[in-house]
């Protein structure tokens, strides 16, 4: 805390103890507005400069300005700001009292009758003052807010305070997840809970946290993905199901990654992937419409109809096309890292053909997808719970769909043949072995459930936090994260 900072807080300290010295407790237990400031402004909207009405509220919210010693306030709450007019004519001296110990971000209670300056500013000229929570700490300087990116991550409350932006795309991604929620409950789905204590790491590619269960003297693994508990759900009778919930993955953090995300995941028995490359895109389509109002984004420099068909191609024509190079002439692993170089991608470290293909995908091709696109067909070898494609057995029938340059989202034609389950389980374990501690583990009992037997089915995995960054336009997505992993402070 600097000296300043120290000043201030001193100064909210001794007007803290003159309110309490009155017999005042400015953090009382309870208090009840009546009205909220843009429902006012709305109804009032059309009163007269000058003129005074009978018509009394109480309101609440924090003091985001203080002028003339407090007698013009601006005070924001959850719906927008209004004026509250604090006058001795109107005050008793008790009101008056509390009123000299106000500060700016004091949260205030103010009853009173709506009035509409002379200068056309629509006040609550106050009959009653409270001071409801002392602030002991200054909000950031008006005119240049909370500037600073990494105190406004870590002080997240604060951003919201004095950053109406960043409020407002907090609340869309609320509505988006709203939304999702309708889509799916409207299209017969039903959303259940799976277990978040993993005993066996599954469901996606990726290294995850791992915790300590004293009891069970257990160790177990923080969910990476729901997918195998979902199937479990669909083998047990639940022919639609869905689940919006917390992953964690312990990996980097960049723009578009966080340690922990919110997934969205669905499975619909007796489909495919093609199935999916409908669902997802009236999804995408949908939630636009009721959050925004509009199918139609601007995301960067980039304007975006979701109401356009997505684009189809497979992974390996996309490849070919922005790296030149085929990798299905690619008969052997050292090939297709020749032919990856020839692409000017670096792939001596993948152990398999499809890492190879995925790698030159990532670094080529990605960045290129900013129109909406399904890539489809990915290497087999890279995608353990998606079955064998219909036409090519080194593929299996796995899509992306890519928006601005953000895979969004995933969809599987689902692996149902616990024979086949099983030997590729076998694969990922050899691929651990060989030092990839993402590839997946071999779960015994999914296995079982599968042999009790798993109707053909369609799969769909998705990130709201990254539908998010594209729907609010955000540039990271700790922005649509409420409180994001950040460093540890020194």
């Amino acid at each position: 805390m600097t000296a300043e900072s120290t000043l201030h807080r001193d100064s909210r300290l001794a007007k803290l103890n003159n309110l309490q010295e009155q017999g005042y407790n400015p953090y009382p237990y309870v208090f009840k507005p009546t009205a909220y400031a843009a429902d006012l402004q709305e109804k009032y909207k059309d009163l007269e400069s000058g003129t005074e009405t009978e018509d009394t509220y109480t309101i609440a919210g924090r003091a985001m300005a203080v002028r003339n010693s407090g007698m013009f306030i601006d005070v924001k709450d959850q719906s927008g700001k209004i004026q509250a007019f604090c006058h001795k004519m109107h005050l008793g001296e008790e009101d008056l009292a509390k009123l000299k110990c106000l500060d700016v971000g004091d949260i205030v209670g103010i009853t009173g009758f709506i009035r509409r300056t002379p200068r056309g500013e629509l006040s609550i000229a106050a009959k009653k003052f409270d001071i409801i929570s002392k602030s002991l700490q200054p909000l950031p300087e008006k005119f240049h807010g909370l500037t600073d990116v990494d105190a406004r991550y870590r002080q997240r409350y604060v951003d919201f305070i004095v950053n109406d932006d960043a409020k407002e795309i907090y609340k869309k991604r609320c509505q988006i997840t709203s939304a999702i929620r309708s889509y799916f409950e409207e299209h017969g789905f039903l959303e259940v809970e799976t277990p978040m204590l993993h005993p066996i790491m599954g469901g996606a590619n990726a290294k995850p946290f791992i915790t300590h269960h004293n009891t069970l003297d257990m160790d177990l693994y923080l969910r990476i993905a729901p997918e195998l508990y979902l199937k479990r759900l669909v083998v047990g009778g639940f022919d639609r199901v869905f689940e919006i919930g917390r992953n964690f993955r312990n990996e980097g953090i960049d723009k578009s990654h966080n340690p922990e995300f919110t997934g969205l995941e669905a499975y619909q028995a007796y489909a495919d992937y093609n199935d999916m490359a409908e669902l997802i895109p009236d999804l995408i389509k949908y939630v636009a419409q009721k959050v925004l109002g509009t199918t139609t984004i601007t995301f960067g420099e980039h304007e975006i109809d979701l109401n356009k068909p997505f684009v189809k191609k497979s992974m390996i024509d996309l490849v070919k096309e922005y790296a030149g190079v085929d990798f299905l002439q690619a008969q052997t692993l050292e090939q297709a890292k020749e032919m990856a170089k020839t692409a000017g991608v670096n792939a001596d470290d993948c152990i398999s053909w499809g890492k190879v293909v995925s790698e030159v995908f990532d670094e080529k091709v990605e960045a290129n997808l900013i129109q909406p696109t399904l890539v489809m067909d990915m290497p087999r070898d890279i995608s353990p719970l998606a079955k064998t494609h219909r036409s090519n057995p080194r593929l299996v029938e796995h899509f992306d769909a890519y928006i601005a340059g953000m895979e969004m989202g995933c969809a599987y034609s689902e692996l149902s043949n616990p024979l086949e389950q099983r030997e590729r389980f076998e694969a990922q374990c050899a691929d651990r072995e060989k030092g990839d501690d993402e590839a997946q583990m071999l779960d015994e009992d999914f296995l079982n459930a599968l042999e009790i037997g798993f109707p053909p089915s369609g799969g769909m995995g998705m990130g709201i936090d990254r539908l998010a960054i594209l729907l609010t336009g955000a540039d990271t997505i700790r922005d649509v994260i409420a409180f994001p992993t950040l460093r540890k402070k020194d």
